[in-house]
């Protein structure tokens, strides 16, 4: 019974939170204008994202390579150029986690956008939306990363293309390597742990999964943002292996940190 409760209330806060953010998120781009529209949506982005993982009683630990960590890693490099960020996928709490610790656009699945209230919403907001047994939707998304990337914007992709269980980093895709060699944009890795294997998704419904979740008193999740990649010269596989030995890296550290507590 405290189980349903816990869930009834947090589905109902979300709700309320989304369509408050809402509201002043649209209130805020009438004022500012097209032109500051990225400024909007990095500030009103994180906000939603930080006030659901607090509702659900998701208590983030983020750390950056740089000195900011607790703040917002910046969407673009010093010369204003979008980067691309690339995670382990574990949970249907990863979107919010990534969305709350660093600026960027998300790639979500096809079917989200299609969602009542949260597909629009996803849709203002920038997500990209890629149809995983197409060929032609990924590499319609590749382009929109490209000029996402151009106009000094992030994005946030998992390369092992779902979600797993475990700390594990399975093999990657080439998507994200190729999108980032196109647009000769940083790649910044992150590894993300938590601390009960109830967040994790199976083989299971969404609903299913994010009620499991709502249950829970709280869960604790760590995220290690690191330094960008050195690649230049390296070929897509290189880049790829590199990567995916950086993510597998920091998925150790956010994992000892957890458990340091």
């Amino acid at each position: 019974m405290l189980h349903s409760l816990r869930f009834g209330l947090r589905v109902f806060a979300f709700l309320v939170n989304t369509v408050v953010c809402w509201i002043f998120f649209e209130f805020n781009l009438l004022f500012v204008g097209k032109r500051n529209r990225i400024r909007v949506i990095n500030r009103w982005v994180p906000r939603w994202a930080g006030i659901n993982l607090w509702i659900f009683g998701v208590h983030v630990e983020a750390h950056s390579h740089s000195d900011d960590s607790g703040k917002l890693v910046h969407g673009c490099d010093e010369d204003g150029r979008g980067r691309i960020f690339i995670a382990n996928h574990r949970s249907g709490m990863d979107i919010p986690v990534v969305l709350a610790t660093v600026e960027a656009h998300c790639i979500s699945r096809h079917d989200v956008a299609s969602w009542p209230v949260i597909g629009f919403g996803a849709r203002r907001i920038g997500t990209l939306f890629v149809d995983r047994t197409s060929r032609r939707s990924g590499a319609a998304v590749l382009k929109e990363v490209a000029h996402v990337v151009e106009r000094g914007e992030a994005v946030a992709m998992f390369p092992e293309g779902t979600a797993y269980p475990g700390d594990e980093v399975r093999p990657f895709h080439n998507g994200a390597f190729n999108a980032a060699r196109r647009s000769d944009s940083q790649i910044l890795p992150m590894g993300i742990a938590y601390d009960n294997d109830a967040a994790y998704f199976e083989a299971e419904s969404f609903m299913a999964h994010i009620k499991r979740i709502a249950g829970l008193k709280q869960l604790r999740v760590a995220v290690e943002i690191g330094a960008p990649l050195e690649y230049e010269g390296l070929q897509t596989a290189e880049i790829k292996d590199l990567a995916h030995q950086r993510v597998q890296d920091l998925v150790n550290q956010a994992r000892a940190r957890l458990q340091d507590r």
